[in-house]
């Protein structure tokens, strides 16, 4: 089995950009960030389904990965804008009170 020249270059990409949002995801200690890298993951999942729905040259694509893509969209968008309400909410709370005992001792 050949494969396409347009399946290596999405797959490489898709996989670039995994290694790329691990890598944030494992590093960051801000939130925003990880928030940032699962976002940019889901994608590198959405093109990395898109490359592989192909089932012949000629032929029409699958269309049950595509699909999934736009379920998937509908839902990471859905996390991303909990997620970030959740940060927001972290955010105008303020420091933990034990954060705050130790910051009156420094």
């Amino acid at each position: 089995m050949t494969h396409s020249p347009e399946l290596v270059i999405y797959g490489g990409a898709a996989a670039a950009l995994m290694a790329l949002a691990l890598h944030a995801l494992v590093a960051s200690a801000s939130l925003l960030r990880r928030i940032l890298a699962l976002n940019v993951l889901s994608s590198a999942v959405f093109l990395l389904l898109v490359a592989i729905a192909r089932r012949a040259p000629d032929g029409p694509p699958d269309p049950l990965p595509h699909a999934m893509v736009l379920t998937g969209i509908v839902v990471a968008v859905s996390a991303s804008a909990f997620a970030l309400v959740l940060l927001k909410r972290l955010h105008d709370a303020g420091p933990a009170p034990a954060e705050q005992k130790e910051d009156a001792v420094d």
